[in-house]
């Protein structure tokens, strides 16, 4: 049964890419590098490989750097270098620099916003309007429930008056960091949407919290942030269960639909060309779409 069932199945593969040998996962991320040359390498990152280790990681992206830059060709003895990083669970273009100099570069691109990222992301509910931007400052708070954590929530700079219902300014939060999310809706089915995102800041937890708290819909296997009060699984329509042939019980098993479609950068000499990085999406996205008829043709 465990077998049959491919999210159960997905589950006990994330399991395994814990505990392969570190020369077998750097072999995987060069089987999946999507563009090379003299600066940089860039891969596509898969689902539920954290980037740097921590407790209870055997494998990480970091770790393995030096073993999958002596399996590059025209790779000098140095390893290579972090340009930016994505969440455990988001998968994705991902830049690898070859040089500390072109990281120091690209790096200092992401930080003066002169690099474009697109996201595609699955939503749970259709956002209303279908096009817009969200552009509501975030802080990371502390959840006191039975079972106390950290999340990144909004802090808004206006409220409601609960006396007459006026717009009113609050006292700006000094942790509080400015956040801006651009949003399309590609597609929509199920109970579910398929939206474009363009994140214009880089605040950790951005796009998900954006997507849950600001416009209502949280990403599909979100479920850190489809509650604010408790760590629980995602509470899924019956329609999108449905089509997605998933009991509400099985539904902690989903996992984390967000994916970096595209990044554009300049790079080169006098950085007088700008390339574009696109990454197709894993295959279990790709199931996804297809099971919640999410047509995406015309993209």
């Amino acid at each position: 049964q465990v077998t049959r069932n491919p999210v159960r199945r997905r589950a006990r593969d994330l399991a395994a890419l814990q505990r392969v040998h570190p020369n077998v996962l750097a072999r995987a991320l060069k089987q999946g590098a999507v563009y090379q040359d003299e600066e940089v390498v860039v891969l596509n990152k898969p689902y539920g490989l954290p980037v740097h280790g921590g407790p209870g990681i055997k494998n990480c992206i970091t770790d393995v750097l030096p073993i999958l830059a002596k399996m590059l060709k025209n790779m000098k003895a140095e390893p290579l270098h972090l340009c930016h990083r994505l969440d455990k669970e988001t998968t994705g273009v991902m830049v690898l620099a070859r040089s500390k100099e072109a990281a120091d570069r690209i790096r200092l691109l992401f930080k003066t916003r002169q690099v474009e990222k697109i996201y595609w992301a699955i939503s749970v509910g259709h956002p209303d309007p279908g096009e817009g931007i969200v552009e509501i400052p975030m802080v990371e708070k502390e959840v006191r429930s039975h079972q106390p954590h950290y999340k990144m929530t909004l802090a808004p700079n206006y409220r409601l008056s609960p006396e007459d219902g006026k717009v009113l300014k609050t006292r700006k939060n000094r942790s509080a960091e400015s956040a801006v999310t651009r949003y399309r809706v590609l597609a929509s089915s199920s109970a579910c949407s398929l939206l474009e995102l363009q994140p214009i800041t880089g605040v950790k937890h951005q796009l998900r919290v954006h997507l849950a708290y600001g416009l209502g819909c949280p990403i599909l296997g979100d479920h850190k942030y489809s509650h604010w009060s408790k760590l629980a699984p995602q509470k899924l329509p019956e329609i999108t269960l449905r089509r997605l042939k998933l009991e509400q019980s099985k539904a902690r098993h989903l996992p984390l639909h967000l994916h970096a479609r595209c990044l554009s950068l300049p790079l080169g000499a006098g950085a007088g060309k700008r390339i574009n990085l696109v990454c197709e999406p894993p295959s279990f996205f790709h199931r996804t779409l297809r099971k919640l008829e999410l047509d995406i043709a015309n993209e």
